[in-house]
């Protein structure tokens, strides 16, 4: 495959979706490019707009949020696997509102908790707590959470 066909496949790649330069070096080294040829490639992509990072972190971002239900941990984990550079990551995660990613783990930890089969409450907690850990959750924002539910369950008995 030729560098102009390379060039074209790729344009359409990204056109479907958001990609990061890290995917697209995944694909040009599967495809065997040289580190050059890659390299000449991704600026084109780059230069044409069809490769963004910003774009694509805050793209990241919002849909494993909203769509994921994934935790800051999780996402900011996910993007440095992809190489996305830290001030790019701190910015996109900085549009993440606290009060929504509460709302949505406190929902997350209702539902699982309805379901959750457990010995105790002491197991209970705990597997509510790694539920919402591989969720990528902070952990003071999890008990934050739990102490809620079990405040409101404490008062739906009385």
């Amino acid at each position: 495959m030729t560098e102009s066909q390379a060039l074209h496949k790729l344009a359409a790649y990204c056109s479907k979706a958001e990609r990061c330069e890290w995917d697209i070096r995944k694909k040009l080294s599967s495809w065997e490019f040289s580190e050059e040829s890659s390299s000449t490639i991704i600026a084109r992509l780059k230069q044409e707009k069809f490769l963004d990072e910003v774009r694509y972190t805050h793209a990241f971002v919002r849909d494993k949020s909203r769509f994921g239900k994934w935790g800051v941990v999780k996402i900011e984990f996910e993007l440095r696997k992809k190489r996305i550079s830290e001030t790019i990551i701190r910015e996109s995660l900085s549009v993440l509102d606290e009060e929504d990613a509460g709302s949505i783990l406190a929902g997350l930890l209702a539902k699982k908790n309805n379901c959750v089969k457990a010995q105790g409450n002491y197991e209970r907690r705990v597997k509510l707590i790694r539920f919402a850990t591989g969720k990528g959750y902070k952990m003071d924002e999890i008990i934050r959470c739990l102490d809620k539910i079990v405040k409101e369950e404490d008062g739906d008995l009385e």
